[in-house]
């Protein structure tokens, strides 16, 4: 049965009213709780704007105003457009301009209704909703839920709608998947301009879990959070399970309570795998894919049995398996055809309906008879019968799909999506630069890190990078920058990226 996100949530505070919902730091509050305080907020929102918005911005940490908040826009049938506040304040004025935002809910920030277009009403545990009755609500699953904005080559960020029927799909699978229900302590380790924090939320609020958030500090010591807070289920990005092997915190047995372990983001290698699973030996571990696109993840691979049994693929990474039941996938080769080693593309019930501004819809889909695909050139509607490509070079083997790469110059970092064209395009735009490669190099452990080389005249590094920034999320800036007289080019006189990689890992090692 389709549901929105607020009917999900609202079926829990019908059944689990008194069971926990929500524990950030020190404070704990009950479904009913949470849900009286969404609608109080929801009763500001609408006083404020002077009625229903249609889309509204989130500027707020992890807090629980914040989740309130996005609560709150749910329970108004409206669309919720989450802003990172550690975002600099021109890309996130950028998002409120290119998402049509109607208002703004804001925390712990004065200066955001100077910086943003777009009118601003702050959060607050007193608010009383002005003593308004709330609309009925209105909202349904063909309606937009929310709109993440990634990183896009031109140097501007790509809007990605996501309807409730996408989503209320996924939750259809993943809920009973992974057992949640009253009892079930779930984290939250995801900001909320990432996708997988939808999964945090609504896989717990939909199921009468709690959903238990990390603080600052938490995942640089993600075993005792898990510890302390009881955790039975675990989802984040790899990376934390790096961070954990650093400070040799991976003994054996040290997450007893944990059930579910899930990885998602980035490729999950074998080696994290190994190490988790020993620290939480009654849990299962499953390795999770999907582009923000296709609704959070769309694949799943399960490692079950004794480390010595699982696939071991060459590039060292645990497979991404295989997509969800309801969706369809195919791997073409560059000429279209269906083969064992290239893009993997995907339709059905979770492919979000097309970016928000349909110029990006260009060379993003492709129309596939069984045969041979053809490249959907962005005139007229994305239809449900597109695939959408994912740009991810996936190939089988033992019946799975092993995950091999990018196809075109997007990496991950710390688990978001980069497109190096954007950090590139910033680069470019900054004065004496007349080119500017960024490449990802892996770091002495193993995680991938940005470098950025640049040619012009009277460059300073430390220059360029300060002006970085000031314009691009912390994750996206690179490490260093190398100014080159000229860049290599390869025999078809193409700038040689893999040379630069070298050359930069090489200086790097």
């Amino acid at each position: 049965m389709e549901r929105t996100l607020y009917e999900w949530f609202a079926a829990s505070v019908d059944l689990h009213g008194g069971e926990l919902a929500l524990e950030v730091g020190s404070a704990r509050l009950t479904y009913r709780e949470l849900s009286d305080l969404a609608d109080r907020v929801a009763g500001e929102l609408v006083a404020a704007h002077g009625t229903v918005p249609r889309r509204v911005g989130l500027l707020a940490e992890r807090s629980v105003l914040s989740y309130a908040g996005y609560l709150a826009v749910q329970r108004l049938g409206s669309t919720v457009v989450p802003l990172n506040p550690s975002f600099p304040a021109a890309r996130t004025a950028a998002v409120a301009t290119a998402g049509a935002l109607d208002v703004v809910l804001v925390e712990n920030d004065p200066g955001a209704a100077t910086t943003l277009p777009v009118p601003v009403l702050p959060l607050t545990r007193e608010s009383t909703g002005s003593g308004r009755e709330l609309p009925a609500y209105a909202g349904n699953a063909d309606s937009i839920a929310y709109i993440l904005f990634t990183s896009g080559s031109t140097g501007t960020p790509k809007g990605v709608p996501i309807r409730h029927r996408n989503v209320s799909a996924y939750l259809e699978h993943v809920v009973p998947r992974y057992e949640m229900g009253p009892g079930s302590r779930v984290s939250q380790t995801f900001d909320l301009t990432f996708d997988l924090s939808v999964f945090d939320m609504f896989a717990a609020w939909s199921s009468g879990a709690a959903l238990v958030v990390s603080e600052r500090g938490d995942l640089m010591a993600p075993v005792r959070f898990v510890a302390a807070k009881e955790l039975t289920h675990w989802f984040s990005v790899p990376s934390v399970v790096s961070v954990a092997r650093r400070l040799r915190s991976l003994v054996p047995d040290s997450m007893p309570t944990l059930r579910w372990s899930l990885f998602c983001g980035e490729p999950l290698t074998l080696q994290q795998a190994e190490g988790w699973a020993a620290a939480a030996p009654d849990s299962t571990v499953e390795n999770l894919y999907g582009p923000t696109e296709l609704t959070i993840s769309c694949a799943e691979y399960r490692l079950t049995g004794p480390p010595a049994d699982w696939p071991r693929p060459a590039n060292g990474t645990v497979p991404i398996g295989t997509p969800y039941l309801g969706l369809e996938h195919v791997v073409l080769d560059p000429q279209g055809e269906p083969c064992e080693d290239g893009e993997l593309c995907v339709r059905g019930a979770q492919r979000f309906p097309g970016y928000l501004d349909p110029a990006n819809n260009a060379d993003r889909f492709v129309a596939y008879d069984g045969v041979r695909a053809e490249v959907f050139d962005g005139s007229g509607p994305v239809t449900d019968d597109l695939w959408y490509r994912t740009g991810d070079r996936v190939a089988w083997q033992d019946g799975q799909l092993i995950h091999l790469g990018r196809l075109d110059q997007q990496v991950k970092v710390r688990g978001y999506r980069v497109e190096l064209g954007e950090i590139e395009a910033v680069l470019r735009a900054q004065h004496g630069v007349r080119d500017a490669l960024v490449v990802a190099v892996p770091g002495p452990d193993g995680e991938s890190g940005l470098e950025a080389v640049c040619t012009g005249s009277t460059l300073a590094p430390e220059r360029l990078l300060a002006a970085l920034r000031l314009e691009l999320p912390v994750y996206m800036v690179p490490r260093g920058i190398t100014v080159y007289d000229e860049l290599p080019l390869n025999v078809n006189g193409k700038v040689d990226r893999k040379t630069v990689a070298a050359e930069i890992s090489a200086q790097c090692a």
